[in-house]
């Protein structure tokens, strides 16, 4: 399934805070991404729509099974990638800003090569 890049932000920004902060609300996606409070809320209903995330009646989201499955192949691919790029002598702060443009367009079959490639050479 191909979703669009901003979705896949979303989804993986959601997983992000809720693995720092436990929880999360429209409010932490909104500072985490620098978006406004608006437009994540209409992504929200979005996503809620799509069978994405959940939402409590406390305004607590949460990621469905759905969401999830999309959001930890991004989060994989972001952290992979950006360790390939380290390894390669690029900063980190460089190499997190390039692989959040990379994750979203690289092959399967590249980045599973890639990903073989640093386990082969032990580079973690």
């Amino acid at each position: 399934m191909k979703i669009k890049e901003s979705a896949e932000n979303y989804l993986e920004a959601i997983l992000v805070i809720k693995n720092e902060k436990g929880c999360v609300r429209s409010i932490d996606i909104a500072h985490e991404l620098n978006f406004t409070k608006p437009s994540v809320s209409v992504a929200m209903k979005g996503f809620r729509e799509e069978g994405y995330i959940t939402v409590d009646d406390s305004g607590l989201i949460s990621l469905t099974e759905k969401g999830y499955e999309i959001a930890i192949r991004v989060y994989e691919r972001h952290q992979v990638i950006a360790k390939a790029l380290m390894a390669l002598g690029v900063d980190d702060e460089t190499a997190y800003e390039d692989s959040c443009k990379i994750e979203h367009d690289i092959s399967q079959k590249s980045f599973e090569k890639l990903k073989e490639f640093l386990e082969k050479n032990n580079i973690e």
